[in-house]
């Protein structure tokens, strides 16, 4: 056999055992990242928020949702859900088995796109197109999201879909801001200072918190304008099949690939860095799952994330 054979075959067998790990192991690999966020008023005890997003959950993934249901066990103070929870018409049993401990918990929910539309095949590719949006020739398969957002506004959690209000977490007095998915354009951005905007009343405000599903700049910008402390997003699942040492090739939205997750400044770095005066905290999450027509994860776990908010250091 030739040298270029040999290299051919060592190539071949090292793509084939790349996508069985990607495909049967890392998707299934999750991961919980507990991150930090200096942006509480001085002298404040933490507080701690339990970030979920992108499940896509889907019948029969019961280690999926054993493994949500056991992140009860982090007793935050306050759930943040970024959409996406689904991927199927029979999901809703297993998403509100999964769900259902953090139903107790103060909560507040924006919705993604697929939680109002069902995945549909596709090419695998396109996922590595900057922004994948084409619309589908056939007419998408509408997933019943209505239900879903009565049964998270009957257990308690605030919708932010173009919308604000507030909460009441652990003593504090968190203002929200919150968009519908700017991946289907349903965001608008809601007007500041109206009877919605927790900061023109007389109780004061301890934190500001933006929500919305995918991180576009125009969302972030209004948020960052909207003196937000902390955005909080997912969609991009963290480029979902990433490079080692280099990180994720797309994010599936215009946000840069060097902030497909993790936390962030925005627009550029935090204001204790070089060049990032007046930036806004901004956490995207990896998520939790995928598209079933594309069930691999390279170099990017599925996660969820643990943030605890302190007071800064120099406060």
């Amino acid at each position: 056999m030739s040298g270029a054979a040999r290299a051919t075959g060592a190539l071949a067998a090292a793509g084939a055992g790349a996508l069985a790990y990607a495909s049967l192991v890392e998707v299934r690999w999750y991961a919980l990242r507990e991150v930090t966020v200096p942006v509480l008023p001085a002298g404040q005890d933490p507080l701690r928020i339990l970030h979920l997003s992108d499940l896509h959950l889907t019948p029969g993934q019961r280690h999926k949702v054993d493994w949500v249901r056991d992140l009860a066990t982090l007793d935050p103070h306050l759930v943040l859900d970024t959409g996406d929870n689904w991927a199927h018409l029979d999901a809703m049993p297993d998403l509100m088995d999964a769900l259902e401990p953090h139903l107790a918990v103060p909560g507040a929910f924006v919705l993604g796109s697929n939680d109002y539309i069902a995945p549909m095949p596709k090419n695998p590719a396109r996922y590595l197109l900057p922004d994948a949006r084409r619309r589908p020739a056939a007419p998408p398969t509408e997933l019943p999201w209505r239900e879903l957002v009565s049964r998270f506004r009957s257990a308690g959690w605030v919708d932010l879909s173009n919308r604000r209000d507030v909460l009441k977490v652990d003593g504090r007095v968190l203002s929200l801001v919150g968009t519908d998915d700017a991946h289907l354009d349903r965001d608008e951005f809601p007007a500041a200072g109206g009877p919605d905007d927790a900061r023109t009343g007389g109780t004061p405000v301890d934190l500001h918190l933006g929500v919305t599903h995918a991180p576009y700049r125009r969302v972030l910008d209004a948020m960052h304008a909207d003196d937000v402390d902390l955005v909080i997003a997912g969609h991009t699942h963290g480029g979902q099949l990433a490079l080692p040492f280099w990180g994720a090739l797309v994010t599936n939205c215009d946000l840069d690939t060097r902030r497909a997750k993790g936390l962030h400044g925005w627009p550029g770095p935090r204001p204790d860095q070089p060049g990032g005066a007046g930036s806004t905290w901004m956490h995207v999450s990896a998520g939790l799952g995928t598209s079933p027509y594309a069930p691999v994860r390279f170099a990017c776990r599925p996660e969820a994330t643990l943030l605890t908010l302190v007071p800064p250091a120099h406060g």
